[in-house]
Formats: C-alpha cells, structure tokens, sequence
C-alpha cells in the first residue's frame, strides 16, 4: 500500500464476500451497500466466507485497483463479527495490520483516528 497517507479513509465492508467478484461488482457493492463513491480516493476492504482471501479496492486517480490476498497460514480478522452488516472505518496502520493477518484489528481501537483540521491548531503562549 505504498503511498496511502494517514487521512485516507479505510472501510471494511461487514458481510462476508465472494472472492471471485471483479472490480466492477466491488465498486457496486460500495456504491450500493455502502452508499459511497469508490472515486472518493477511500480504500474499501473486503474478507471471504473462510477469512482466507481478502480484497482492497480503491481508485489512485487514474483507475481503479484491486489488492488480492491470500493467506498461507492463519486467517484474517472477520469485520461482521463486531457488527453484521455494518461498515467499519480503520485507519491506514489498522489495514497494514489487517493485510498481514491481524486477529485484533476490528475488534479493539489499535490507533488512534487522525487529527481534523481543528485539532491541528498550534497556540503557543
């Protein structure tokens, strides 16, 4: 995930997934399920039924990307366990964790969420 910055939205999707749905029928998903635009520059992420196949769908600018993943050894977090249905947001860290087989992201806060632009103001006294 080269180049994501810390602000870029991550949102799991809460239902389980078939695996072999292409780039078309994610960005479906997101537009129908989710009620986002997958042109919005957010990363959405996707787990199948057995937690061994994930997929990551965003849009760089200039087309839309798809990361497949399959793990060797282990499974990866199940985002409907937390809350059926619903759509979890993470941050950047939490999908780097989530990528590399993570059991607790979904499950517990493991970073904090970024700084609004309020939060940013510096006052010195």
């Amino acid at each position: 995930m080269i180049g994501l910055g810390r602000r870029v939205p991550v949102f799991a999707y809460g239902e389980v997934v078939d695996m072999r749905k292409s780039f078309d029928t994610l960005a479906a998903i997101v537009r129908e399920h989710l009620g986002r635009d997958v042109l919005e520059g957010a990363v959405y992420v996707f787990v199948g039924r057995d937690r061994r196949r994930a997929k990551v769908l965003f849009w760089d600018g200039t087309g839309l990307c798809v990361l497949a993943k399959r793990l060797s050894k282990g499974r990866f977090a199940a985002p409907w366990e937390k809350k059926r249905g619903a759509v979890l947001e993470w941050t950047t860290s939490e999908l780097a964790l989530f990528l590399e087989g993570s059991e607790f992201v979904g499950r517990v806060a493991l970073s904090p969420p970024a700084w609004t632009p309020d939060e940013r103001r510096v006052t010195f006294t």
